[in-house]
Formats: C-alpha cells, sequence, structure tokens
C-alpha cells in the first residue's frame, strides 16, 4: 500500500428496478468514495434516472437482467477503477460508523496485511432489525483490494472470492488475510411483507431451478425431507437454538416463512418435472 496519497475506493452495485431504494444507497456513500459504478438490467423504472442525479461519479452500465444478479456485479467488479472495492446492493446503507472504520483502515499509516474485510450486517424485516434467529451478524464480504475479487455465479447467495495469490504478487504482500470489520452496513430488503413473499417465491424458484440442473426427481423420501424434516429441524434452530424469539413477532413470522420455504421449492421441483 502507497502511504503517500489517499486509498481510492470504487463501489460496485447491480441494479434493476430500484428507485425505492437507490437514493438512499447513493447518499450513504456519494460524499467520500471516488466513483460509484451500477450495472442496471435495463429497470423499467427510474433506477437509472435517479442514479444519473448523482452527477459524473457515478456510471451507469446499461445490460440484460439475468436470474442471477450476480453476473451484473461481477461485471461491476471488472470496470473498478481504483485502490479499494465496496460492493453493496441497492437496498443497502452505509452507516456514518462503518464510514469511518472504512476510511480509517484502509487509510492507516500501519502495514497491514488485510487484503478484504468481512462486514456485519443488519437485516431489517418488518420494521425491526434482526439482532437473532442466526441472521446476525449477516457477514457479507464486501470490501476488497480491486483485481482480487471473482464471484463464482453458481448461486444468488453465493459470496465473492479473494484470490489471495493474486495478492501477494500483484500487491507484494507475503502473507494476505481477510480481516473483520465492526459497524453494520444496514439492509432494507423488505419494504413490505408483500416484497418478501414476492422474493420469497423467487429464491425459491431459483433453489428449484438448482435441483432442476442436479436431475432431483421428486419421491415419497425427498417429499417427507422438504415437507417435515428440513422445516421442523429450520424452525427449531433458528427460533430456539438461535433465539429468534428474542426478536418478538418479526422473529417468529421470519423464523416460520423461512422454514416453510422448503414446502414452496419441493412444489417447483414438482411443477417443473411434471413440464
Amino acid at each position: 500500500m502507497n502511504m503517500n496519497k489517499r486509498q481510492t475506493i470504487s463501489v460496485c452495485i447491480s441494479t434493476y428496478n430500484e428507485e425505492g431504494n437507490i437514493e438512499k444507497c447513493l447518499k450513504s456513500v456519494i460524499d467520500w468514495v471516488d466513483e460509484i459504478i451500477i450495472v442496471d438490467g435495463t429497470s423499467t423504472d427510474q433506477t437509472v434516472f435517479k442514479a444519473k442525479q448523482f452527477g459524473k461519479k457515478v456510471r451507469v452500465l446499461i445490460t440484460n437482467n439475468p436470474p442471477n444478479f450476480l453476473i451484473n456485479r461481477q461485471k461491476a467488479l471488472d470496470k473498478a477503477n481504483n485502490d479499494w472495492i465496496l460492493q453493496l446492493d441497492a437496498d443497502e446503507v452505509v452507516t456514518l460508523t462503518l464510514k469511518s472504520e472504512i476510511f480509517n483502515i484502509i487509510n492507516s499509516k500501519e502495514k497491514s496485511n488485510k487484503v478484504a474485510f468481512w462486514i456485519p450486517r443488519a437485516n431489517c424485516f418488518l420494521g425491526s432489525y434482526l439482532k437473532k434467529g442466526g441472521v446476525y451478524p449477516d457477514y457479507c464480504l464486501r470490501l476488497c483490494r480491486n483485481k482480487l475479487a471473482k464471484l463464482p455465479l453458481q448461486n444468488i447467495h453465493d459470496q465473492v472470492q479473494i484470490d489471495l495469490k493474486k495478492a501477494q504478487t500483484l500487491y507484494a504482500i507475503k502473507n494476505p488475510v481477510i480481516g473483520f470489520l465492526k459497524n453494520d452496513l444496514l439492509h432494507y430488503p423488505y419494504p413490505s411483507f408483500q416484497v418478501y413473499l414476492r422474493k420469497w417465491i423467487q429464491y425459491s424458484e431459483h433453489e428449484a431451478d438448482l435441483l432442476i440442473k442436479k436431475k432431483t426427481k421428486t419421491s415419497f423420501t425427498l417429499g417427507l425431507d422438504y415437507f417435515i424434516i428440513k422445516p421442523f429441524c429450520w424452525f427449531i434452530k433458528t427460533y430456539f437454538r438461535h433465539k429468534g424469539f428474542m426478536d418478538g413477532f418479526p422473529g417468529l413470522v421470519f423464523s416460520l416463512f423461512s422454514s416453510l420455504r422448503f414446502w414452496a421449492i419441493y412444489i417447483k421441483l414438482y411443477e417443473k418435472n411434471k413440464s
């Protein structure tokens, strides 16, 4: 790391119809990062228009909208020009404390072998931040040095992979490691329960497609697993073992519906097998 200059930051975001989120996200970073790259999947709402209102610092690239949005995030990563990359979703907000932590760490005068960082994420559900149920801290690998990040692009929940060997040659770091930040990234994925149900259906569809790719067939044994065993074990784990009950009513709803997703996955698998 060159200590004689301030380290620069690129923010990378993939979007599709995020007009309700994009302004809050961009406002949280526009004044302290050096560029914002948005790869938009041809939104049909005001996402692109609102993003461009933030000025020349924002670069918007229009492309198609693949089922796995991480494909577009990778396109944004490949376009980044600065020393560090901060990956964000359009429904995430960087707090002032997280901003300060990021800025201080990457510009520290002390030598460090950390080339990427996990960031704790607090998820808002039914108006409350879930702190139990196994969903907090929802660590995401979002901050890294440029040219080191690649997404597997197999699953929409895949984390970015950091090429530590490349860090040794590109940045002359002998033993590169991944560190952890302390301050939360705020996540607002469900502005309403209706939106939650829509995403719940989309994720179930995606999981069923993954089973189809593996040539999975419905059966009595698989049905028993997806209708009884998996939902029961998931609910017990999230609501009791991970103390989801301490999040009150939102914790109950989240544990219950995340358990019932196995029903939807199996039913969609049944439909796809029939068709």
